[in-house]
């Protein structure tokens, strides 16, 4: 027989424990996951396991969870302000680069202290579009994981610097009207109205910003609509 009180009271965890998480994960701050130190995956899989631990739990009170949750927080917050001020303390937590290609030739004692092998090494040259690794000058890894790779002179692609060409300047590209809204406050960071935006609509023959999908503006100030497609044929448009 289902016990309706206990249910309940797993529900009612359930979202506190999704609140807390969420509230301190805003406190920890932003990183991607591929950006995250050993520290960091440490402390973010204990916090989530309490978290779990809080729904499933009942006979523990909820609060001695969130006090835990709040311990291992504190102690985030606290290494995340030593690391910003010591050297020392952001190469032991959260580790330095190391160098795996150096003047074109593999460290092997490097690659060996991270684990990491030949064939891995090869595969991320090749995902960055290096299927030769005699075009590599340098490689490191970081201290998130990832691989940093600098070609040699003559493989590198050629820039804007390189053709001695002077380019117009480029900017951000504001979105003005997403799903039929129009974004005001997208319209004041460009010192633009709602006035002007419409009338950039009537140019257009588009007579409301509800037919409107998406519409951005750039930084010289030309608009890019596009309408609402409702009647498309999508089996048509696939063959």
């Amino acid at each position: 027989m289902i016990n309706w009180s206990e249910l309940v009271n797993v529900l009612i965890r359930s979202l506190g424990s999704i609140v807390t998480l969420f509230i301190m994960s805003k406190l920890m701050g932003r990183k991607q996951i591929s950006q995250l130190s050993t520290f960091d995956y440490i402390m973010g899989i204990s916090i989530g396991s309490i978290a779990a631990q809080m729904t499933t739990a009942t006979e523990t009170e909820w609060f001695h969870f969130v006090s835990a949750m709040g311990v291992y927080v504190a102690v985030y917050m606290l290494i995340a302000v030593i690391t910003v001020k010591s050297l020392w303390a952001r190469k032991f937590f959260e580790g330095a680069p190391i160098i795996l290609i150096q003047e074109g030739k593999i460290i092997t004692k490097n690659l060996k202290s991270v684990h990491y092998e030949v064939n891995n090494l090869l595969e991320e040259c090749r995902l960055e579009g290096y299927f030769d690794i005699n075009d590599i000058s340098m490689a490191t890894m970081e201290s998130d994981g990832r691989i940093s790779l600098l070609a040699k002179v003559d493989k590198r692609p050629v820039n804007v610097g390189d053709m001695k060409l002077s380019p117009p300047p480029e900017g951000l590209v504001a979105n003005i009207i997403i799903d039929g809204n129009i974004m005001g406050d997208n319209l004041k960071a460009i010192g633009k109205e709602e006035g002007w935006l419409l009338k950039e609509l009537k140019k257009q023959n588009i007579s409301s910003p509800q037919d409107v999908l998406l519409a951005t503006c750039d930084v010289k100030d030309v608009c890019n609509i596009f309408l609402k497609s409702e009647d498309i044929n999508v089996k048509h448009c696939l063959e």
